[in-house]
């Protein structure tokens, strides 16, 4: 009598436990720009580490294809794109707590060509060159497309070289892969793809000019579907904290708006 009464009394225990940690697990649904995949990867794993029984869900698209995806679904916890254009846009919407947005580093565009530089591409006015074969991201999915089209807005080279563009993906990691592979003569992508292992000696930085360019802040902010407000908000906290600056520093995203 006594063994079924300790067997009972040590199940019961057990079945308390088990509903104590489900109810207290929790899962973040995180949108999150293609571009800024390896440092998030890293940083989830981080948060994931000191905020036991957490589970990150990370979404990674174009910033475009986010927005669309956030406005279509009306559920999610934290929006991370690759620009402060996305986040003005979602927050004109209601997608987003304006009170939550946290500046996190800054995203610098760069031109990326093959290692061997077939094109002969060293500046951003030889995109403009005809015949070359560029791959220029589809503005309406990708945050580099947006910047990208404004940059060359910026210095009157639009037209000519949309003229030589000939693929237009949806995000800059399909970016990277047209330079490493060759496809093309040159890419706009951003400064911190060239750390990829996708890009170990496989392409090669053109800079273009501080006063030429057009830097972009990466931001976070909370979905305003959440229904997790309280932690969704303390990852946006955490991506922006001393620990997560050097995280975003090592995979090539200053914390510091460059000025030249």
């Amino acid at each position: 009598m006594r063994s079924r009464f300790g067997f009972t009394v040590i199940f019961a225990c057990l079945l308390f436990l088990s509903s104590a940690v489900m109810a207290s697990a929790q899962t973040l649904t995180v949108y999150c720009g293609a571009g800024l995949m390896h440092p998030m990867d890293e940083l989830k794993a981080r948060f994931e580490k000191t905020h036991p029984g957490t589970t990150l869900q990370m979404i990674y698209s174009g910033s475009g294809e986010l927005f669309g995806t956030i406005a279509v679904r009306k559920a999610g916890d934290v929006f991370v794109p690759g620009s402060e254009k996305e986040i003005d846009d979602a927050l004109d919407k209601g997608f987003v707590i304006e009170e939550t947005i946290r500046p996190l580093c800054f995203h610098v565009p760069v031109i990326l060509v093959p290692a061997d530089n077939p094109g002969k591409v060293r500046s951003l006015e030889d995109l403009a060159r005809p015949g070359l074969r560029l791959g220029l991201a589809d503005e309406k999915a990708a945050s580099i497309g947006k910047v990208g089209l404004a940059l060359l807005k910026k210095n009157g080279l639009d037209e000519a070289v949309q003229a030589n563009c000939v693929v237009r993906p949806s995000t800059v990691n399909q970016l990277l892969i047209y330079a490493a592979t060759g496809q093309v003569d040159a890419v706009l992508a951003w400064e911190d793809q060239a750390l990829w292992g996708e890009a170990a000696g496989k392409v090669t930085t053109v800079q273009i000019p501080f006063e030429k360019n057009v830097i972009k802040t990466v931001p976070a902010a909370v979905v305003s579907f959440t229904q997790e407000r309280e932690l969704a908000q303390a990852f946006v906290d955490f991506l922006a904290s001393s620990e997560a600056k050097s995280v975003w520093s090592k995979w090539g995203f200053p914390t510091e708006k460059p000025r030249s």
